[in-house]
């Protein structure tokens, strides 16, 4: 959104008040708020349940004033217009009977292009015979529909898709109703002014008949915005147009490019901020250079990556050779984010700043993408004797991050060292690939701790042995497969899995499995009694298409016994890996769950799940994959999602509606919470569907293919499923207090702190380069890090984006003109789990003040200023906030409650 503000007002000097959104399928309440905190007044919706149409009609709800489940200050409150009809097109639009209205739509008159009207009446051109006749007519509508409002101002939308492609047509229109209104005008008898209009217009016309007359209903709450209106707060979702057709379909199709999405989201914010450190740190001519060469691709990466959030886009409701263009731009966008980023840590290390924008970087990617629809790879690191590679991980996030990491190298005797040369303990294991016999490649995966500082760079060095450091540790492989024989490699020493079940263990859990079936049973925390989590992997036979989920009848199981399990545990990671036996010959899926070693870091209280999906074969058509957990914990059939990444919305398994229905949208993160205060949470790389179909369990889709299309524009099936890993960070946790009593409360629970901190770190990763080539042994480089924050933030404040906006007028600007911009978000957390998110890592909170001026070490920050989240309005209260907020910022402070993102503008300079 801000991206388009910004260019509407550079381009043609406008900044939108009001949003107009006639085609998401349901609608989330972040949009509201982040629409408010832009300065919108005003929004128009179009697409919620018609049950849920029928009830706020009813009362006369359909304008409303929206705000945020957690504000009391009504600060989040904004105007929202919802139309009360089916659609957005003219036969649904001028009042409640499409077969009258379409008689109004005049581009379907003889002569054009359009379909003709489907209820057997057909529009005739307005004459002075039949003008009164005609506009009686089209005023019964607009008085019916009035009916449904408050207000005498009544909003009659005049469009649809694919229109308005010709003067001829415009006219038509035009001519038209201008002879109906000239003729409902000139008579004062009809009571009525018709006359066009922009959306504007209505609203101001609207707010100021509310200014007038108020139109409040006895004893309801409403809002100091807007006075005659009521206020409501939550979510749209799901969607149903009619019957049982629920939209639930296009939370999940498409999966691959859904996870794309998020790749090209990170990637670019991680950009973004090496622009702006470039900017800030090295002021050397070089630098400002390169910095603003790139401000064309990182524009072209920031609307390419805005183009696919459109309404058919990420939702995965597009053509073939449409999901082909967005794809195509996502990984070009890609490309040129990796390329700066390996060029931009030479110049933070201070490797070298001289020709970065020309010549080619000495790094690459550790992860690479050979085109736009293939899985990600990991780059081989050949290992030579007597030489070393570096890898440098840059740390997106605003603390200190220790995780283990894994490279793939070429050989097994290797040792890994810090950028001081002191020994880093490593293990090495075989590199698998998702196959039911030929499951190792030949290569090798070292795995270390590292230690990367907040925004910064680390580097570490890998070689075939560093003087007086033991070489990685290998792990112990153990096999179970009755189908096939599986090779060991010859460098590590393999045992067989003995038993039913089977088990891992790290510092934090064990983890048990069914070593027939490959899938995982329980979970216990040390020191307490075992979580009941019985994995299951189902299929629903089904007959939707890319937007509708139309299940016949329940998941069904696909796992058989006796495929095959490969356990391999080392002294850092600890991987199951399960091939399993299915009715076909290739299973449609395999999966790895891993544990790593970590005494206090996030990393080692997860449970990592990653799921290989291949639903490429006709074999799968009109078929839905799913994976479940089937806890002990008594949730009661309520369960919580996540909108939009930002905030949780409750939800609530109901008997009454098709099971299509009680699936609901997982950007990132589902949990679900027994009285005793038991939570098990799944955290998600990318957006997918999830349910919670009984009590206790937790189903989320991965993967649909489908034939037919479901009657809802797109013309096809989704028949173009890509091969992909679907990656889950699944916690179980304990409560240290008493929460409130979530099952009946209709407000929603906050993730914990630790909850947050484990989507942040799946969903903000580590970015990792490794040298080209190999440097000699003999020659010592010099310690290479980069740390630009004076202190790691307090755990729950997240930099949402740092960032120098228009980096190509960086130099044209003055220095003193703002040119930075620091988003801020305060995380909402739920402290009757561990306040320190169970992590000795995390030393404050945001309750202890932080100040703008002194978060960079060898860097001044002068002349914060508050500002709207898309950078266009100064003025705190056209955003919902007081005077005394801006006043603040102004001094350096960051006073942001909790829930809250709040936009800085800054300039910065290098300490003297």
């Amino acid at each position: 959104i801000a991206e388009g503000n910004m260019w509407l007002n550079d381009t043609i000097g406008f900044v939108p008040r009001n949003n107009w959104a006639i085609d998401p399928f349901g609608y989330s309440s972040t949009m509201a708020y982040l629409l408010r905190r832009m300065g919108f007044d005003n929004m128009l919706i179009q697409r919620t349940h018609y049950e849920l149409k029928k009830e706020l009609a009813w009362h006369k709800n359909l304008e409303y004033v929206w705000r945020q489940s957690w504000d009391a200050e009504e600060t989040t409150d904004i105007f929202v217009h919802m139309m009360p009809f089916y659609s957005y097109d003219i036969p649904h639009t001028c009042g409640p009977e499409p077969a009258i209205c379409c008689q109004f739509d005049f581009a379907r008159m003889q002569g054009f292009a359009y379909e003709q009207c489907p209820w057997g009446q057909y529009p005739v051109e307005t004459t002075l015979e039949n003008v009164h006749e005609r506009a009686l007519k089209l005023l019964d509508q607009y008085k019916k529909k009035s009916t449904l409002y408050r207000t005498n101002t009544l909003l009659v939308p005049l469009g649809d898709d694919f229109r308005y492609i010709n003067v001829e047509e415009a006219e038509a229109q035009f001519r038209n109703y201008q002879m109906l209104f000239d003729y409902i005008n000139s008579n004062p008898s009809l009571n009525t002014e018709a006359k066009f209009g922009t959306l504007e217009d209505y609203f101001l016309m609207l707010r100021e008949e509310a200014e007038r007359i108020n139109y409040s209903s006895p004893g309801e709450v409403g809002s100091g915005l807007i006075e005659g209106f009521p206020s409501l707060s939550g979510d749209f979702f799901t969607y149903a147009d009619r019957q049982q057709d629920y939209w639930s379909g296009y939370y999940v199709s498409r999966p691959f490019f859904k996870a794309v999405d998020r790749v090209l989201e990170q990637t670019l914010r991680a950009t973004e901020m090496m622009v702006a450190l470039t900017l800030g740190f090295c002021h050397r001519a070089h630098c400002e250079k390169f910095a603003m060469a790139f401000s064309y691709k990182l524009t072209a990466a920031r609307r390419n990556l805005a183009l696919f959030q459109h309404h058919d886009g990420v939702t995965g409701t597009a053509k073939d050779h449409v999901v082909m263009d967005y794809g195509t731009r996502m990984h070009t966008s890609l490309q040129d984010l990796q390329i700066f980023m390996s060029k931009g840590i030479e110049a933070l290390l201070g490797i070298r700043y001289d020709k970065l924008d020309q010549s080619p970087s000495q790094y690459e990617p550790a992860i690479v993408r050979s085109k736009y629809d293939a899985q990600p790879v990991h780059k081989v690191l050949s290992i030579r004797d007597s030489y070393y590679h570096s890898v440098v991980f840059f740390n997106p996030l605003e603390q200190t991050r220790e995780e283990v990491v894994m490279v793939v190298v070429d050989r097994p005797d290797i040792t890994v060292v810090d950028s001081n040369m002191s020994c880093v303990q490593s293990q090495i294991s075989p590199e698998l690939r998702y196959h039911n016999s030929n499951i190792f490649t030949g290569k090798h995966r070292v795995y270390w701790k590292v230690s990367v500082p907040a925004m910064g760079l680390e580097t570490y060095y890998i070689a075939n042995g560093f003087v007086d450091c033991e070489n990685a540790e290998p792990a112990k492989l153990k096999l179970f497969s009755k189908a096939s024989s599986v090779t060991c490699p010859s460098q590590y020493s393999c045992g067989k899995i003995e038993g039913d079940v089977a088990e891992i263990e790290n510092q934090h859990q064990k983890l048990t499995f069914d070593v027939r079936y490959g899938l995982l049973q329980k979970i216990t925390a040390k020191n307490s009694s075992p979580n009941i989590v019985d994995e299951e992997i189902g299929m629903y036979a089904s007959s939707g298409g890319a937007y509708l989920f139309k299940p016949s009848g329940e998941a069904q199981p696909i796992i058989e016994g006796d495929g095959m399990l490969l356990i391999s545990e080392g002294p850092l990671v600890k991987e199951v890996y399960s091939y399993p036996k299915t009715a076909w010959e290739k299973s449609p899926i395999s999966h790895s769950t891993r544990i790593y070693s970590g005494d206090s870091a996030v990393q080692g209280l997860v449970i990592e799940k990653e799921y290989h999906v291949e639903l490429t074969d006709h074999h799968f058509n009109d078929k839905e994959l799913i994976v479940r957990y089937k806890t002990d914990i008594d949730s009661k059939k309520v369960f919580y999602s996540d909108l939009n990444g930002f905030q949780m919305s409750r939800r609530e398994t109901y008997n009454k509606i098709p099971l299509q229905g009680n699936y609901y949208p997982m950007p990132s993160l589902a949990f679900i919470q027994g009285s005793n205060g038991r939570r098990f949470s799944v955290h998600s790389r990318q957006s997918l569907g999830v349910a919670s179909l009984q009590s206790g369990w937790l189903e989320i889709m991965l993967d649909r293919r489908l034939v037919r299309d479901d009657g809802r524009g797109l013309g096809q099936g989704v028949m173009d499923n890509r091969v992909m890993n679907v990656v889950f960070h699944l916690t179980v946790e304990s409560n240290i207090s008493t929460p409130s009593n979530s099952v009946s409360s209709s407000f929603p629970l906050n993730p914990s702190l630790l909850s947050h901190r484990v989507g942040s770190h799946l969903n903000y990763p580590l970015h990792a380069f490794i040298s080209k080539k190999s440097q000699d042994l003999s020659v010592k480089p010099p310690p290479r890090s980069f740390s630009p924050l004076a202190a790691p933030l307090p755990c729950d404040l997240h930099i949402v984006n740092f960032k120098v906006p228009k980096p190509l007028k960086f130099l044209q600007q003055p220095s003193e003109g703002s040119r930075f911009v620091l988003i801020l978000h305060r995380l909402h957390y739920d402290s009757s789990y561990c306040r320190k998110g169970r992590s000795s890592q995390c030393t404050r909170l945001a309750d202890d003040p932080v100040n703008l001026f002194s978060m960079f070490k060898d860097l001044t920050v002068f002349k914060a200023k508050a500002t709207s989240l898309n950078l266009l309005h100064e003025d705190p209260e056209v955003i919902g906030f007081t005077e005394q907020f801006a006043e603040f910022a102004q001094e350096g402070h960051v006073s942001i409650s909790p829930m809250e993102i709040q936009a800085y503008r800054l300039e910065v300079r290098p300490q003297q």
